[in-house]
């Protein structure tokens, strides 16, 4: 028969020892160890049998998005696609532009590309690549046309679908706050499609400074809020070049970049509902001034 046997003293486990702290932290829903800081960006899964899979820069995700990053400026890295992805034309022809531009092409486990977009809807492809390469505001105030800038825009779908009507409306630019902002992450380029990588955009450090430096340059600055102060957008007497702002999801213009709008404008509303969100109305806005001059356009 079995019995207990006596453990000696100092045999078990000290509690009070803190090099029992150093254990592995316990396992998480998917069974690997759950770390509340996250995973840092160089920090990322093994590949069955080989290195691991380091990300350094940008992984954008999404066949849009890939597709046109790899018509846009950005540096790409690697072309990573999932084990098991259906096979069509769309996959062939960013195989064949990436074999075109000496972008070596990985397969890569699909659980693992999961995990390297966060479980974003990444259609089985994603590209590693350089940053977002940001302009300055003296590259777009050497531009003609119609700007737009973002008052503290925090929403990345929103920012994704205001970027998309920005590109495909032929805007100047987009000129954004470098605080309190959303930036071009790999979700906003997926929410804009990838139309992102076409555009002009310039973070600044004073928004309302910038402003003030379109204005000396000619443009007519017009915010886009809704209120007793806003004149209808469809009747306006708008002159051009114009830079439209719109401001954020909550709190929209803020006062001191509502200060140097020569005028405030409003989309007519005629149904139940009081207002658009920023995504809407901006993308709105953008066309009837592209229609108001159909022949400017982003050079």
């Amino acid at each position: 028969m079995k019995t207990d046997r006596p453990v000696p003293p100092g045999a078990g486990p000290n509690r009070s020892d803190p090099r029992q702290d150093r254990r592995r932290p316990p396992a998480g829903p998917s069974g690997r160890p759950s770390h509340s800081g996250g995973r840092r960006r160089d920090q990322r899964p093994t590949a069955p049998g080989g290195p691991p899979i380091a990300i350094r820069g940008d992984l954008l995700y999404g066949r849009n998005a890939v597709h046109e990053a790899l018509r846009g400026p950005r540096k790409a890295i690697r072309l990573l696609l999932a084990e098991g992805v259906r096979e069509d034309e769309r996959l062939r022809s960013l195989e064949g532009a990436a074999g075109a531009a000496g972008i070596p092409v990985e397969r890569v486990p699909r659980p693992m590309l999961d995990d390297l977009t966060a479980g974003a809807n990444h259609q089985g492809v994603a590209l590693e690549t350089s940053p977002f390469p940001y302009a300055t505001l003296d590259d777009l105030l050497e531009r003609t046309g119609t700007v737009l800038a973002l008052d503290h825009l925090q929403d990345p779908q929103n920012f994704g679908t205001l970027l998309r009507t920005a590109e495909a409306s032929g805007v100047a630019g987009i000129v954004l706050p470098q605080d309190r902002a959303v930036g071009i992450t790999p979700a906003v380029v997926n929410a804009s499609a990838g139309a992102v990588e076409h555009l002009l955009v310039a973070r600044v450090p004073n928004l309302a400074r910038a402003l003030d430096s379109l204005k000396e340059r000619g443009w007519w600055v017009v915010g886009l809020v809704a209120g007793p102060e806003s004149v209808d957008l469809f009747t306006a007497d708008l002159p051009t070049p114009v830079a439209l702002v719109v401001g954020s999801e909550g709190s929209g213009i803020g006062p001191n970049v509502a200060r140097r709008c020569d005028l405030m404008v409003s989309l007519p509303m005629r149904g139940s509902v009081a207002s658009l969100n920023a995504a809407t109305a901006g993308s709105i806005a953008l066309f009837d001034l592209l229609r108001r001059d159909p022949h400017a356009s982003a050079p």
